[in-house]
């Protein structure tokens, strides 16, 4: 972990300047109407999940290259979540992947809680074979042909919803790969009804405080036909599954001209929305470090969720899931929550009274320019006095790369292969 002199000596180089650039934003923001101190605590109050796949360094099809100190075990990856963390104070939770995070779940909720971590929805993976398995999900998983592989699938998940629920998890998270890469390959109806039936099997496991998410993506790997390819498809799935079970929007699962939040105000209106997976893409499923493309689209996003707040059930959850190919992994992370706390403010600072009031005139260049007055506005000084407060860092990555940690954990973990491609 990071020691509080290691994180009080970097913030000491940077506190009066911060503390001068807040005064200066709050009289701006006092001129508008807008209290910054009101801005600073709801943003202080929001948290962003991080995914422990993430502190691995990811990869494409033709190779991955590991930095030093990669994670080894699930202990090591909560290691580096709780720096996330305790550096910028804006991911209280994090959510596990099984098989790869299998453990004992008395030993991973007591690192957790040494770690000053909670944990978030559980992700389940029938998307590729693991050792032992008895069988393959090659042409697929909770939509096969064979009903043994199906219920493999099935059996899959529920394990997954009884770990979660011994580690306090409230949800579980499906996604599957299934679907035909040649037209004839599989038949459409039947393949989805089969999915549809294993999907309320697992529904049927859920306790009842739990919530499901299912996860659309519109290829990879299977590219001629993908079965839950896009968010109509999943808003079917949700329909029939039942009020418990909702939409998870992963932001590069869409083609790049889609427009994500309007699919966004879509699911909210019918209260099928259920989370997001947060990252940034430029072609398809990039897993891009958040806001690295399109930080207008994550404000647009976030101005969505703002306007729906307060709505009677609605309550998304909020993650991070990036793939880290040249960076180290950490500092990708608190970007990255930096970034979704940004467009969250971003979007608390949209004057809704005059945007309604254009949007009823149709005065479309006024109502634009009302959303880019929010969106041009640096919020920068009120997330890091939010940071400061909470005692995190005031510039995470400086504080971090400051304190020698992944020089220190390189020391002690072993040298991670490259040798073959694919997903962490």
């Amino acid at each position: 972990m990071i020691d509080d002199d290691t994180i009080a000596a970097a913030n000491a180089d940077g506190e009066a300047a911060l503390r001068a650039e807040y005064d200066a934003l709050g009289e701006v923001l006092d001129r508008r109407g807008i209290a910054i101190d009101g801005i600073r605590d709801r943003v202080a109050a929001y948290g962003v999940a991080i995914p422990s796949w993430g502190v691995g360094t990811g990869g494409t099809r033709f190779a991955r290259f590991p930095g030093p100190g990669e994670p080894a075990t699930i202990f090591d990856k909560l290691d580096d979540c709780g720096v996330v963390h305790r550096l910028t104070g804006a991911t209280p939770r994090v959510s596990l992947h099984i098989p790869w995070d299998e453990a004992d779940p008395s030993d991973l909720r007591a690192k957790a809680e040494k770690v000053g971590l909670g944990f978030d929805a559980m992700n389940s993976n029938t998307f590729q074979d693991q050792p032992g398995q008895g069988r393959s999900y090659k042409f697929g998983s909770l939509s096969h042909t064979d009903a043994g592989t199906r219920a493999q699938a099935v059996e899959h998940n529920l394990r997954c919803i009884e770990i979660g629920r011994q580690i306090g998890s409230r949800a579980l998270t499906i996604w599957v790969g299934d679907g035909s890469n040649f037209p004839g390959q599989a038949h459409f109806t039947r393949q989805f009804d089969r999915y549809l039936d294993s999907a309320r099997e697992i529904y049927a496991g859920l306790p009842e405080d739990w919530r499901l998410f299912t996860e659309h993506k519109m290829y990879e790997p299977a590219f001629y036909s993908t079965i839950v390819q896009d968010w109509g498809t999943n808003y079917l799935i949700a329909q029939e599954l039942g009020e418990r079970a909702f939409c998870l929007v992963d932001l590069g699962h869409h083609a790049p001209n889609v427009n994500i939040e309007m699919i966004v105000a879509r699911l909210i209106r019918f209260g099928k929305l259920g989370g997001f997976h947060f990252n940034d893409s430029r072609y398809g499923d990039d897993d891009l470090d958040t806001g690295a493309i399109d930080p207008y689209r994550l404000f647009l996003v976030f101005n969505e969720l703002v306007d729906a707040a307060g709505t009677p059930g609605f309550d998304p959850a909020h993650m991070l899931d990036q793939s880290h190919n040249v960076t180290d992994p950490i500092e990708s992370l608190m970007n990255s929550a930096m970034e979704v706390q940004r467009a969250y403010a971003q979007a608390l600072l949209v004057d809704r009274t005059a945007l309604a009031g254009h949007q009823e005139a149709n005065d479309a260049m006024m109502a634009s320019e009302t959303l880019k007055r929010a969106f041009r506005t640096d919020v920068s000084p009120i997330l890091a006095m939010a940071r400061l407060e909470a005692g995190a860092a005031i510039d995470p990555i400086a504080a971090y790369r400051r304190s020698g940690y992944r020089a220190r954990v390189a020391e002690t973990r072993p040298v991670a292969s490259g040798a073959g491609g694919g997903i962490v």
